[in-house]
């Protein structure tokens, strides 16, 4: 008997997704060509799912994430969570529907309000949204403490008190308040010793979990969204450029990019040699990016169509996408 499988449920998509931010210079403030970060992207987030969002400082990660949040109103496109577009919503709809859509920031210092202690921070979204108060509220702070592995002796602390671990941790906690159904890690780790990411890493795993969340993981270091991430979504230059599951992505690349990133990963074992895939120059300005596949100023395998003509994002293997001409595996 065939096994039917299971579709999984959307949580979250966007859609021909962009964001050009206007470019000006000289005294008159006089705009130029604008820059595009993120420049037409579709994903699609599904429940209980981790999906990384990877690639080099400046492609449009993070931006994607900010739209996905409703921070930042994009230029064209649209964010449904739900069923429900969110670039469409008011300034109150939007408010109400944060309680499912949280964030945890790359700098967990500088998202802490410093004269704030840690039971009025980890408390502060509960009272907005009039969740609960008073000695109710208290004992739900000191709930999530434990849950992210500190204590209720930390409630009176300030920020500047504790290590960047422990600060992450409380910024965790804020985020797990409202019990969200999905959290936008924003480069969590990256401003973490190694050995502290590691625990990071666990302590989120362990609690999507517990709390069934479904997490969008952003990150330009790619072993630890090999770690955590259950698909990975590469971007370059504000386009997706690879997307599929991540053991499929690792271990058989379709896009150069990806392959070079993945060369770029060091092995832990000095007897043991790894051909790199260098890429030549620099990442192209945003404002100016080049004709065809944005990528063909560094590719190996360019060939004259990659300058005239930008790849669709094609399904080569079940889940797994590309957008090249010349794919690597087919």
């Amino acid at each position: 008997m065939t096994q039917v499988k299971e579709k999984k449920k959307t949580l979250l998509k966007v859609t021909g997704l962009k964001k050009h931010f206007p470019v000006t210079k000289g005294f008159i403030k006089k705009e130029t060509i604008p820059l595009k970060a993120v420049d037409g992207i579709d994903l699609e987030i599904f429940e209980g799912e981790t999906l990384g969002i990877v690639g080099e400082s400046g492609c449009g990660k993070s931006t994607t994430g900010q739209m996905m949040l409703g921070l930042l109103p994009p230029t064209e496109g649209t964010v449904t969570f739900e069923g429900k577009d969110l670039t469409s919503l008011s300034k109150e709809e939007l408010r109400r529907l944060r309680k499912d859509l949280q964030v945890i920031f790359q700098d967990p210092f500088s998202s802490l309000n410093p004269r704030m202690t840690i039971e009025q921070l980890i408390g502060e979204p509960l009272k907005i949204h009039g969740v609960m108060q008073g000695k109710q509220l208290r004992n739900e702070v000191i709930r999530l403490l434990k849950t992210v592995g500190l204590g209720e002796h930390h409630l009176k602390r300030h920020p500047h008190e504790f290590s960047g671990g422990q600060r992450q941790r409380i910024g965790i906690a804020r985020a797990l308040a409202l019990k969200p159904k999905i959290i936008i890690c924003d480069e969590p780790v990256s401003a973490l010793d190694v050995s502290i990411q590691a625990q990071i890493l666990n302590l989120l795993r362990k609690l999507q979990k517990e709390f069934k969340l479904t997490y969008v993981f952003i990150a330009h270091g790619l072993p630890a969204v090999r770690h955590i991430s259950d698909r990975v979504a590469v971007m370059y230059l504000g386009k997706v450029v690879e997307v599929a599951d991540r053991d499929s992505l690792f271990e058989k690349p379709i896009h150069p990019y990806t392959e070079a990133l993945l060369s770029a990963i060091p092995i832990p074992d000095p007897t043991k040699r790894k051909e790199h895939k260098l890429l030549e120059g620099d990442l192209p300005n945003p404002s100016n990016p080049p004709s065809g596949c944005r990528f063909h100023t560094r590719c190996p395998y360019a060939q004259e169509v990659c300058k005239m003509k930008d790849p669709e994002l094609t399904e080569y293997h079940e889940g797994h996408k590309a957008a090249c001409h010349f794919p690597l595996q087919q």
